[in-house]
């Protein structure tokens, strides 16, 4: 797959923005450090883990010249789905944050409740993947 022959289909292809992608960056920060927060519940902390992750996503993709189609279905998908190709996360790493991603659509569909466990997974996958985009922005693009 490459995000040419998404393009129309899930991708929009745009001029990067640097300042859209610090925002992002900034935003996924504030995500996780409230997916820290252990007074709230883990339904919250868990939906702030996951959003976290879906805004590294989108950064990489928006550092590559590209957006997802929200007006489609799946641009959440679309998004982490991508991830190996934006900044070369490995497959492993892509199934884990693919099952989140599914975990977070039950959870969000269907009121279920997220045990703790789930929440340190998304939680760990948070911030792995704030410093693999971090660290990619930094080694492919200049002044981040």
């Amino acid at each position: 797959m490459t995000l040419e022959s998404l393009i129309g289909k899930t991708l929009d292809a745009i001029t990067p923005d640097k300042k859209f992608i610090q925002r992002l960056m900034t935003a996924a920060a504030r995500q996780i450090a409230d997916a820290k927060v252990t007074t709230i519940s883990t339904e919250t902390r868990f939906t702030s883990a996951y959003s976290a992750i879906r805004m590294l996503a989108d950064a990489a993709l928006h550092a590559n010249g590209y957006r997802t189609l929200t007006s489609k279905p799946g641009h959440h998908q679309t998004a982490i789905q991508t991830l190996p190709t934006t900044i070369g996360i490995e497959s492993k790493t892509l199934i884990r944050l693919d099952h989140l991603r599914k975990q977070r659509n039950i959870t969000e569909y269907s009121g279920d409740l997220i045990p703790e466990t789930a929440v340190v997974e998304c939680l760990t996958q948070a911030e792995s993947l704030y410093t693999a985009v971090l660290a990619w922005l930094k080694a492919n693009k200049k002044g981040y």
